[in-house]
């Protein structure tokens, strides 16, 4: 929009086409602009904070001062549009597609099967094309660094790194070829049976990297650098302008007539701000032009860095300068190049400047803390005071976001002095996810001895996270300046840092105890680390034995297996079933070129819907103003409860959930109206405009104890149980009773919360395109609301960028609230939640408080169990009661316990409701189930694989609600993981390490799971088809089961081609939609293949018999020929399937059923390193048997088991979901959630499909696979459990010990009891308001 002023003409270039923007607005970014403006929409949003990588684009740059061309990656969410002058940005689209050719990145990361729902498959494309562009025979290093800042919620990583990997300049070693064995370990070449085992995809075939192929740098931009005496260009916006000055002295002139004006360099500072906090600021000044704030110069005390340099520049510059000098004039430059290495993401890195990093002076900064350590000084300029040098000292830190300096004060440059002889520096920090992560604590440390001794004569000490600013550890420096470095001192120093120090139990941010942990024990870090470097300097020659010593963890990502069965001999060619098939549309993902809900064009008039939501937990609304909301430029209504037409509530359970709430709100997040507009910041305004009255409720219930003191459950609570408990409690050996807390875990499915409901404009008829795993659903609840039969509207769904059982229940109502607005305007209307909307509103999994009491003998036979579950289920009931179900029919696992009891409930609390999730309590309902075995065998003194193989199922077995099964793939699974993972010689290995190292302990984990397949409501297992053969041969299938990832559609092309006898390429599913195939059930239980298939397969197999009578008169004619003869012979080519599925009950009054058709089995070993002073840990390895019966497509099976066990890796250690004490939901984006991102992978990741195996309840003899694996990865946790029991051994602790999960840095770290922890004073509950609830 224009504001009358004429500004500067935005030139720049996108995918080697000229841009020119005559009204750039500042407030654009990149991302909005090339998916709104450009229509690109292959560069995804993810989350709108540089938190990702989905938006990732490359950024190329001229550099007339060095006439070179540099190319960076960068997020496109947070790249002002404005300072893209004379740049030139390549997306997705721009590299390659499927309408020229594909780039070799984009074929790799497919063929490899790194594209599961595709969502976040461009932004890693991206990554790597840009490494390969800098770098084209990158090492491993380089891709792990390239890929740390894009998340990926499918896969687990290991394709997408597999596939990378084929550009490794090590790529000819047979390690990289996935062979475990390599040449150069000396040991001999693999066997014939190594070779001929099948492999998931094929490097032969892939394209060359071809750099003659890419697209050259734009000459016009060259010219235009290099010709240009530059000019200040101006941007005029809505409700900003953008002044981007040419030299240093006019940026003073404006800082001083501005003062309050932020400068901004890479904007990962202050767009998060506006994005987030909506913070304005009328004028932004982008310096990016000033050469000043980019030169660097050497001299002979150090180097004077430009401000203006990003941090990605810093790196490489140190990187160069460390070997020109001897090593004791780098002390400072390798400690910082090591904290760059983990500040933040390559994009980041990439477009922050240092200057930025330290003027934002955050509370837990990664620089200044070992700037400041360092005695670092920066260089200021202002037109008051010139220029001045200024030390970045424990003056320059005043306050929260404030330092000494003036407001119109510019930093220009930094210097970083060479360190002298006898001085060390050193950097540590500790943060929730090893990369791309804020640190919990950081800290920068100095120390210089006079030559020749062990007295200090100078120490600088500086901690981040440890207050509102950076802090100096003053009095403990005094403590030691002038003294010997020795224990006694140091002892000393300990305790005074201690009290130095100190943060108030309910400080912001939380995790307390933990962080005055870290102080000492990174100060312990550093004294180890001096005093090695002192032996080495011959001052003192005792030495440090070695069990002291401090290794870092391994990160070395290590080849890895997967291992699954060759079709039959006598299979054809033709037919696909069985065989590693790519995912159908992975090619169209990797391009860009898939669409999404929001990559759909927009139409004209289309309107975008926000939401407003309640900011109280449980409170009457007084008043609901819509006034000043109306009054705003773009809004065209305000949609409230009234204008629903038809029902305002939905039934479930015989719980009512209203659309949007009337009169009461019972949580924070709930959604109270929802304003429309003409573009998504009108709309966004417009929600922050309407003002909402409240008068608060008495009573809150945030917690499962919270809610069984005042008694607040949904009816029923369910009890199973078998035998006779009591009675078997009074003859055991002995009782033990134990309670473990299991966190909940938000879904952050790649792609938000998307729904477009389109108003055909007659006949009250609607169009819904929405991301939903239930189409029919979605269908009936918006028919209700607008009160119109169900056959006028039609839910579409192309694909689903991920789901996991998060877009079922919410998404209806939400599709129910836009469809109201687009009847109410008669436009069509978008609703795409941003990140923290969607992180508020749409409910997590349910988080458990555990108890139970189990009787056992002494020889580890488990004689009776009683089990109590307590779920958070939020503020209604959505699938609560069904997940507290599913617990119960889990709590035997693998194991045969005669007396067993389980009770749960579903507790009524003010939070945001709780929702299906990927294993639907059974995560939840084993782990409390294994922690009780764990306990068993810690009470007995015994190894807990005993205790697990003592307990386990054997011969024709029977469930506690009287199931039978055969255990005996179960077993095969159990003994071929011991043997696959070399259990016992690497739990021997791993006993020994222990004995050898006190501060790091190893531990591992084998833990198996049963899980049923199928829904336990029978009427769910029906499925339908839609087969039509059109006049040239081709098929297009249609079928119930949505596309979200886990490749259904994939595998019923594979049943189409079997039953047809034709190729896949013949075959063709477009989407999923209610006018194809009505009355679906939700794709959903790992069911979705078992039910669907059967249905292709059935109306494949009527077709297939139709033709019959014409392929007998013409027995040598072809596919083609066939198809034409029928459709003159007048046989239909459009068939119908259908499959009834089992029919499954649950009798929970007679205690039994038979609620699953099958059990899918698993078996998982882990072995995990654990930092004993911080907590971090490496898992280090992972062996998974699966039996999945005969798998249909063993590519897609298998990256569905190592997807789930990383997101069950990130449930058990990793995620965790953080309350206010007023019930806001804190962690609402990947800067405070943390999923697990590439450095969370398992250093070697095997999986093996067991073999010879059949399941005679599902299609081909296959298995359902979607969630069963998430639950193992509780052995990750039960592995950091058991290195955690050997730190504790080291304190003289041994005995059961109480871990909850997540097991985080912080409870690994608090759990370990070191001597450290120990000193912490513990604040005594109930005397402070914590900062967070424990939910």
């Amino acid at each position: 929009m224009s504001t009358g002023k004429e500004g500067h003409i935005l030139c720049f270039f996108i995918n080697g086409k000229k841009v020119t923007e005559n009204h750039a607005d500042p407030e654009t970014t990149l991302l909005s602009f090339l998916r709104g403006k450009l229509r690109l929409t292959g560069t995804k949003y993810g989350c709108g904070g540089g938190g990702c990588g989905a938006c990732t684009v490359m950024v190329s740059c001229y550099q007339p001062a060095t006439k070179s061309i540099i190319h960076y990656s960068a997020n496109a969410c947070l790249l002002p549009l404005c300072q893209l002058h004379g740049a030139a940005v390549t997306t997705v689209e721009g590299i390659g597609s499927t309408k020229t050719r594909i780039h070799p990145v984009q074929e790799r990361i497919a063929k490899a099967h790194g594209s599961q729902c595709g969502f976040c498959t461009p932004g890693m494309v991206m990554s790597m094309y840009t490494l390969l562009r800098n770098k084209p025979q990158p090492t491993m290093e380089d891709i792990t660094q390239a890929l740390a800042g894009n998340l990926c919620r499918c896969t687990g990583y290991r394709p997408i790194v597999d596939g990378c990997r084929t550009f490794c300049q090590e790529a000819n070693c047979c390690q990289a070829n996935g062979g475990g064995n390599c040449c150069l370990n000396g040991e001999e070449a693999p066997d014939e049976s190594e070779l001929r085992k099948p492999q998931l995809f094929d490097k032969e075939g892939f394209l060359p990297l071809d750099p003659t192929q890419d697209l050259i740098f734009p000459p016009e931009l060259i010219l235009m650098a290099e010709r240009s005496n530059p000019q200040t260009l101006t941007f005029f916006g809505e409700r900003m302008n953008w002044v981007s000055p040419a030299s240093l002295e006019e940026l003073v002139q404006l800082k001083t007539s501005n003062p309050q004006a932020p400068l901004v360099m890479g904007n990962t500072n202050i767009g998060p701000d506006i994005k987030f906090k909506g913070i304005l600021h009328p004028l932004i000044i982008s310096p990016t032009r000033v050469m000043e704030l980019f030169e660097v110069t050497q001299t002979p005390q150090g180097v004077w860095v430009g401000a203006g340099c990003s941090l990605s520049e810093l790196l490489s510059l140190l990187e160069k300068l460390v070997p020109q000098f001897p090593e004791e004039k780098t002390e400072l430059f390798r400690a910082l190049i090591q904290q760059l290495g983990n500040l933040g993401s390559q994009q980041i890195r990439n477009v922050a400047s240092l200057g930025g990093n330290i003027m934002s002076v955050h509370p837990n900064s990664d620089l200044n803390p070992v700037l400041a350590a360092g005695s670092c000084k920066v260089s200021v300029v202002s037109k008051a005071g010139g220029r001045r040098e200024v030390p970045l000292n424990q003056d320059f830190f005043v306050s929260f976001g404030k330092t000494i300096l003036k407001p119109e004060e510019i930093v220009v440059s930094v210097f970083i002095p060479f360190s002298r002889k006898g001085e060390f520096v050193r950097a540590f920090r500790q943060a929730p996810r090893k990369e791309s992560s804020f640190a919990t604590v950081t800290t920068g440390m100095r120390v210089f001895f006079s030559e020749g001794s062990r007295v200090v004569q100078d120490v600088g000490l500086y901690y981040g996270g440890m207050g509102p600013t950076t802090v100096s550890a003053a009095k403990t420096c005094a403590a030691i300046i002038t003294r010997p470095w020795d224990d006694e001192t140091l002892s000393r120093a300990y305790d005074i840092l201690l009290d130095e120090l100190v943060l108030p139990p309910s400080a912001p941010g939380g995790k307390v105890d933990f962080r005055r942990s870290l102080t000492l024990s990174f100060l312990f870090k550093f004294n180890l680390e001096v005093l090695q470097k002192l032996r080495e300097m011959n001052v003192i020659t005792d030495e440090l034995p070695e069990k002291m010593q401090i290794q870092p963890l391994p990160r070395e990502i290590q080849p890895s297996l997967q291992e699954f069965q060759h079709v039959s001999e006598g299979q054809s060619d033709q037919d696909p079933v069985g065989r590693p098939i790519m995912h159908r549309s992975a090619i169209s993902q990797a391009t860009g070129e898939a669409v999404y809900c929001d990559d759909i064009p927009r139409t004209d008039g289309e309107l975008f819907l926000a939401l407003v939501t309640s900011s109280r937990a449980h409170a009457k609304i007084t008043g609901l103003d819509t006034s000043e909301a109306l009054r705003l430029p773009g809004v065209v209504d305000v949609i409230t409860a009234k204008d629903i037409p038809g029902k305002k509530v939905r039934t479930m359970f015989g719980y009512n959930e209203e659309l949007l709430a009337e009169s009461e709100v019972s949580c924070i997040g709930q959604m109270l109206c929802a304003v429309v507009a003409d573009t998504r910041a009108h709309a966004k305004r417009g929600a922050a405009a309407v003002k909402i009255s409240y008068e608060d409720l008495p009573d809150l219930v945030f917690t499962a104890e919270e809610a069984i003191e005042k008694s607040s459950f949904y009816e029923p609570r369910r009890v199973i149980e078998r035998g006779n408990v009591t009675e078997a409690f009074e003859t055991v050996d002995r009782l033990y009773e134990g309670e473990i807390r299991i966190g909940g875990q938000e879904h952050f499915y790649m792609e938000t919360q998307s729904m477009l409901v389109v108003p055909v404009g007659e006949e009250r008829e609607f169009n819904v395109y929405v991301s939903t795993q239930w189409p029919t659903l979605t269908q009936d609840v918006v028919a209700e609301t607008l009160d119109t039969p169900s056959n006028r509207v039609t839910c579409h769904v192309k694909r689903i960028g991920g789901a996991f059982g998060g877009k079922v229940t919410k998404t209806t109502i939400l599709a129910s609230i836009t469809s109201v607005a687009a009847w109410k305007t008669n436009r069509a209307v978008r609703c795409i939640l941003e990140r923290g909307e969607d992180m508020l509103i749409s409910g997590a999994r349910h988080p458990i408080l555990g108890k139970y009491k189990v009787g056992f003998m002494n020889d580890g036979r488990i004689v009776a169990a009683d089990i109590q579950y307590y779920a958070n289920a939020g503020h209604t009931v959505d699938e609560s009661l069904l997940v507290a179900e599913k617990i119960l029919l889990h709590i035997d696992n693998a194991y045969n316990i005669p007396n067993l009891r389980g009770r749960s409930a579903a507790c009524r609390t003010n939070l945001p409701s709780n929702t299906a999730f990927r294993g639907f309590g059974v995560p939840q309902s084993i782990t409390v189930v294994e922690n009780m075995i764990n306990d068993v065998a810690v009470v007995l003194g015994r190894p807990v694989d005993q205790i697990r193989e003592i307990n386990m199922y054997k011969g024709l077995a029977v469930t506690h609600y009287k199931f039978e099964f055969s255990p005996e793939n179960l077993l095969r699974c159990w003994e071929e993981c011991k043997v696959k993972s070399d259990y016992s010689a690497r739990r021997r290995a791993a006993d020994q390490f222990n004995q050898q190292h006190r501060w790091k302990k190893r531990g591992m984990s084998i833990i198996p799971i049963k899980y049923g397949i199928a829904f336990s409501e029978g009427f769910l297992n029906q499925a339908a088809a839609l087969v039509h053969i059109y006049k040239d041969g081709s098929v297009l299938v249609a079928h119930g089961g949505t596309e979200m990832g886990q490749g259904i559609h994939t595998k019923m092309q594979q049943v189409a081609s079997r039953e047809l006898h034709i190729p896949s390429s013949k075959i063709y599913i477009s989407e999923t939609g209610t006018n194809t195939v009505p009355n679906t059930c939700p794709s959903a239980a790992s069911y979705g293949t078992d039910a669907n298939g059967m249905a292709v397969k059935n109306a494949c197999q009527t077709l297939y018999q139709r033709l019959e009578p014409i392929r007998q008169k013409n027995p040598k004619g072809s596919w083609e020929s066939w198809v034409e003869a029928a459709f003159f012979e007048k046989i239909s080519l459009s068939a119908t399937g259908f499959y009834r599925g089992p029919d499954l009950h649950m009798d929970w009054d007679k205690m039994e059923g038979q609620p699953f058709s099958y059990f899918t089995f698993g078996v998982c070993c882990c072995e995990v390193e654990l930092d004993c002073l911080t907590g971090d840990y490496r898992t280090v390895r992972t062996d998974i048997v699966v039996d999945i019966g005969r798998s249909v497509n063993p590519s897609v099976d298998i990256g569905q088991i190592e997807g789930a066990f990383t997101q069950g890796l990130g449930l058990f250690t990793l995620e965790e979901l953080k309350f206010s004490p007023s019930g806001l939901l804190y962690t609402r984006g990947p800067s405070q959630y943390k999923i697990p991102a590439v450095c969370d992978m398992p250093l070697r990741f095997n999986v093996y499909l067991l073999s010879d195996s059949h399941n005679p309840h599902a299609i081909y003899s296959s298995k359902g696979i979607g969630e069963p694996i998430l639950c193992l990865g509780s052995s990750v946790f039960f592995a950091i459990k058991d290195a955690v029991a050997a730190a504790r051994s080291e304190s003289g602790l041994v005995g059961p010990f109480s871990l909850d999960s997540p097991a985080t840095p912080e409870r690994a770290c608090l759990a370990c009891a070191s001597p450290f922890t120990q000193k912490i004073p513990a604040s005594k509950p109930g005397s402070f308001k914590p900062w967070a609830l424990n939910i």
